[in-house]
């Protein structure tokens, strides 16, 4: 867990990263794909797209208005995005030590 500071115009929110936040953003990234790729699921997914956001903005400090929304959802999916990468990046790095040991 990771506390993470986001700015957004002139306001600075404050978000702890947990395996929650890591879940509802990778789900809202499919409900988004889902949405672009197929239109005429919007309404489906939408009220989806809606909860899954509000499960995120419940965790950051202070309470968000409407304006930020957008711009502090695409933040938080950046770094969920970058945390991934840092955990692949460092698996591999395990995996190459152990074979590197192994000969």
């Amino acid at each position: 867990m990771l506390t993470h500071e986001i700015q957004v115009n002139e306001t600075k929110y404050s978000i702890i990263i947990t395996d929650q936040i890591i879940n509802q953003a990778n789900n809202l990234k499919s409900l988004y794909n889902a949405a672009y790729e197929d239109p005429e699921s919007f309404e489906q997914v939408s009220a989806q797209i809606s909860d899954a956001i509000q499960e995120i903005t419940s965790s950051v400090k202070p309470a968000t208005n409407d304006n930020h929304l957008d711009g502090l959802i695409q933040e938080i999916i950046k770094i969920v995005d970058s945390q991934a990468v840092q955990v692949e990046k460092q698996s591999k790095e395990k995996t190459n030590k152990k074979v590197k040991s192994k000969k």
